[in-house]
């Protein structure tokens, strides 16, 4: 059992250090060299097809509001976002993407589906459903270790 534990941590730590080093990667050699990863998991958050209330989006990202805000002014000087007022309630902030930001998206998402693929490719039913075990036991050990709400 020890011998897991050991291997377990490494491929973990490893897998984790290694996505975010492609991403990083991907986005200075690719079109996509003006963004940073946070900005594109932003861009990701935001979504393509309708506006989304900056509360909403910094939910879904687990910070505030006011650090988006910062987040949102960069991508609006690069012209990933478009900002407008609500219009029931002019004081709320509606954000969507522009074309380039839909691109951006477009572009990550692939990368996502690359590597889901790239998992699953070659298990069979049962190894799946032990990988999807596996996985959603650790996503629940974060949320309920250092309380994250998902």
């Amino acid at each position: 059992m020890s011998r897991s534990i050991g291997v377990v941590n490494e491929l973990l730590v490893e897998t984790f250090s290694d996505i975010l080093q492609i991403e990083q990667r991907a986005l200075k050699e690719g079109i996509l060299k003006d963004l940073s990863v946070t900005e594109i998991h932003t861009i990701y958050e935001i979504g393509m097809y309708e506006y989304s209330t900056m509360s909403q989006i910094a939910q879904g990202l687990k910070i505030t509001v006011g650090t988006l805000t910062t987040a949102i002014n960069k991508l609006l000087k690069k012209g990933y976002v478009d900002r407008k007022r609500g219009e029931e309630d002019r004081r709320s902030v509606m954000i969507a993407l522009t074309r380039r930001g839909k691109l951006a998206y477009r572009i990550h998402d692939t990368f996502h589906s690359h590597m889901v693929h790239a998992t699953i490719d070659g298990l069979n039913a049962q190894e799946e459903e032990v990988l999807i075990r596996s996985l959603e036991k650790l996503n629940e050990f974060f949320k309920e270790k250092y309380r994250i709400e998902g």
